[in-house]
Order: structure tokens, then sequence, then C-alpha cells
């Protein structure tokens, strides 16, 4: 069954519970075999910046030179665990509609490993957390990692 995931994707956001997919994703795709492809997303919240009264592309870009530093970690973590195939993306927009479609459709991803929560509870408790969103509305497979 496991031989049947090629293109898996794995969203970080730095938790712990980010971390712990990402570990499932390695394995996973190691026991895929070398044609298997991770790609690690980290997808940065436009709209928090849109309630910023001083915002500038400075602070954009400063969020966006910090996840690609994570994302870069993550990639050597992988490459180092023999994963053969691993890239990274960042995307910029809302983490549920890029996370549940519009990333697996144009990466052709057939499982996406998910934290089962992540940083921003605020939003969790308002509106509901990405991973529900997730699960719920994906266009495929979704493992939750705990």
């Amino acid at each position: 069954m496991v031989k049947d995931y090629q293109k898996i994707l794995v969203p970080m956001d730095g938790s712990k519970e980010s971390e712990a997919a990402l570990a499932r994703a390695i394995d996973l795709t190691k026991l895929a075999g070398d044609s298997a492809t991770l790609s690690i997303l980290n997808v940065i919240d436009t709209r928090v910046f849109q309630s910023i009264a001083s915002f500038d592309d400075t602070m954009v870009d400063a969020v966006a030179d910090q996840a690609r530093k994570s994302l870069e970690k993550y990639q050597k973590q992988a490459q180092d665990a023999g994963i053969k195939n691993v890239d990274y993306l960042i995307e910029y927009g809302s983490p549920k509609a890029l996370i549940a479609n519009d990333v697996p459709t144009e990466l052709k991803t057939d499982l996406i490993v998910i934290g089962a929560t992540g940083l921003n509870a605020v939003e969790r408790f308002v509106i509901g957390s990405v991973t529900a969103y997730v699960t719920r509305a994906a266009i495929t497979d979704v493992l939750v990692v705990r």
C-alpha cells in the first residue's frame, strides 16, 4: 500500500506536531522507494499582514527568509535520512486552500502528511484548524500525525 504513494507533501509551520509529521513523511517516502518524492511546504499566511497598519514588504521578506532557512534545514534532514528526491516550496496566501487543494493539484501529490495541530491556536479556536479543514477538503489522501 505504501508503494502507491509516490508524491508526498508535508506542510511545515515549525511546531512540534509538524516536525513529527515530517519524520513520518520521511519514513513513508523511504518505504515508497527511490522514485518517491517528498515536498516540504511552508505557507506564509498573508492575511496576517493585512491587519498590520505599518505593513511593508520587508516584513514579508523577513518571514520568507526565516521560512527558507527552516525549510533548508528540513530538506537536509530528509536528505540525511536517505531521501533522494526532496524539495521545498514557500507559498503565500490561505494555508487551508493551498494545503488542501492548490499545492497538491500543482504537484500531483498523492498523500499529505500533516501534524494534528499547528502553531496558530487563535485561528484554531475561532475558525477551525488547518488540519481539520485539510482532512475534510483535501483532493488526496491525508495522514494526520499526532
